[in-house]
């Protein structure tokens, strides 16, 4: 006889054709559920975990770690540069000029944040030459009055390389005419896209041409810092504005964009336990099942008990039979999740190419297409507490079947 005989009794029982169809429906029904529910779960972890990685490289790419200001200007900005980047944990610092304002083109007007910038120096701190569609950032050069746009903007403002923009700054000028805004003629030197909502509303001057525009006499408004960890930004800015003589006020990537990154963490955790709940469902209607199972084998439980079987063997008998739809749902619903979570953003674009529809408008979002990234740890977690709750569900009827009565169960037969 095969052996040992509870694996081999519980894998018949799960193959043999029952009797009772309603009860095969069942449990057909909590292996897709458990299937489903498994696949999902990888699935929209997967997009939280996308959406955590496109925050941290493309908007904390483009965006400054941390910045040291001047309670004014900076005049002596290449010593606070030299002297920031003697700490062992900022990788690399380059001064800025910032300043809003609006830029009209094509007979159309948008607001943008103007950044003046040093080319050689803003690359080392930015990943906006990894991503420069049109032009570089060595285009932009000092006196020429250069200007590199965002794709978004340059399709709004129907501009492409060479065409002329004009920049329109928030503040008054006294003229013989009267008081006007003041405004400066650019040229577009570049177009960049990181596929995010910085593609509207982003800009680049060279910074010499930022401190004639917004007169700044040759002054920097701050330095930008690249550090090692995003999460010590805080504290490495404050320790490296420490050393600096002189008053320096410190910001962070955690004042502009934090509660957008601390939102995508608390969305995951909750969608997480949410959809986590699916699977527990899925999993505990293998209770309704095993439960008709052990009805509808009362007789066969009652000839195992006379023939010798223990109630531990008659237990572990619906274990390993309940065993078997969890197993087999969470590692086909495994399966399919990592499928879907490795291939969720090609479909969506394909989808979008189809439908001629953008399902995210990076004038809405943050970034305009649907990222994922599989994080195997949540795999592993996913597929273990799929089987976990599988082996819980099924020990409540397993114990129901090892109390059935030998005598009582087979009085009427």
């Amino acid at each position: 006889m095969f052996r040992p005989l509870s694996l081999y009794v519980g894998l018949r029982y799960t193959a043999a054709k029952r009797r009772n169809h309603f009860i095969s429906f069942i449990s057909l029904t909590s292996m897709i559920g458990l299937m489903l529910g498994v696949a999902v779960l990888i699935i929209v972890l997967s997009v939280m975990n996308g959406f955590d990685r496109e925050l941290k490289q493309r908007i904390l790419g483009m965006v400054p770690h941390a910045v040291i200001e001047g309670s004014d200007h900076i005049r002596d900005w290449q010593d606070v540069v030299n002297r920031v980047e003697e700490h062992p944990r900022v990788l690399a610092a380059a001064p800025f000029i910032q300043g809003q304002g609006m830029v009209t083109g094509g007979g159309d007007v948008r607001g943008v944040l103007l950044n003046g910038v040093l080319p050689d120096q803003e690359r080392d701190v930015s990943i906006i030459e990894d991503h420069m569609r049109e032009g570089t950032l060595a285009d932009l050069k000092s006196g020429e009055f250069g200007i590199i746009i965002g794709r978004t903007m340059a399709s709004s403002l129907r501009l492409g390389l060479g065409d002329k923009v004009t920049v329109v700054l928030p503040e008054a000028s006294v003229t013989p005419a009267g008081v006007l805004p003041r405004l400066k003629r650019f040229t577009v030197k570049g177009i960049f896209s990181v596929g995010a909502e910085l593609d509207g509303n982003y800009t680049l001057i060279h910074m010499d041409d930022a401190s004639k525009l917004m007169r700044t006499d040759g002054k920097a408004k701050g330095v930008r810092l690249l550090v090692d960890d995003l999460f010590a930004a805080p504290r490495v800015a404050e320790q490296a504005a420490s050393g600096l003589d002189g008053r320096y006020y410190i910001s962070d990537w955690t004042r502009t964009h934090g509660n957008l990154f601390q939102a995508i963490r608390m969305e995951k955790t909750m969608i997480g336990l949410l959809l986590m709940f699916i699977v527990a469902v899925a999993a505990f209607n293998i209770v309704s099942t095993l439960v008709m199972v052990v009805t509808d084998k009362t007789a066969d439980i009652a000839i195992l008990r006379t023939m010798g079987a223990t109630p531990g063997r008659i237990m572990r008998i619906f274990i390993i039979q309940g065993g078997v739809i969890g197993i087999f749902g969470t590692l086909v619903g495994t399966a399919l999740g990592v499928l879907g979570a490795l291939n969720i953003s090609g479909f969506i674009a394909w989808i979008e190419a189809v439908m001629g529809h953008k399902f995210l408008n990076a004038d809405v979002y943050f970034i305009s297409y649907l990222p994922s990234q599989l994080l195997w740890q949540d795999v592993l977690i996913i597929s273990s507490a799929g089987l976990a709750m599988s082996l819980l569900a099924t020990i409540y009827p397993a114990w129901r079947a090892s109390r059935v009565d030998p005598a009582e169960a087979l009085r009427y037969e």
